[in-house]
């Protein structure tokens, strides 16, 4: 199933009615957990977790211009 989504939010609202519990609570979980100063993104189509620029300037190994 490809969500097309600008924001974590609106991805969630998005996701089927009987799933919406369970990916609330996995994504507060991950919030709760993420080490201070990692960001929730939307990415490849998805939310993701990354380590932005100001914490890390050289970016992904395989992309610099990607957190």
């Amino acid at each position: 199933m490809k969500i097309e989504a600008n924001s974590p939010e609106d991805y969630l609202a998005q996701v089927p009615e009987e799933r919406q519990a369970s990916f609330s609570q996995l994504r507060q979980t991950i919030l709760a957990e993420l080490p201070q100063g990692f960001e929730e993104v939307m990415s490849y189509g998805m939310i993701g977790y990354v380590v932005p620029h100001s914490l890390y300037p050289g970016g992904y190994h395989c992309d610099p211009k990607l957190p």
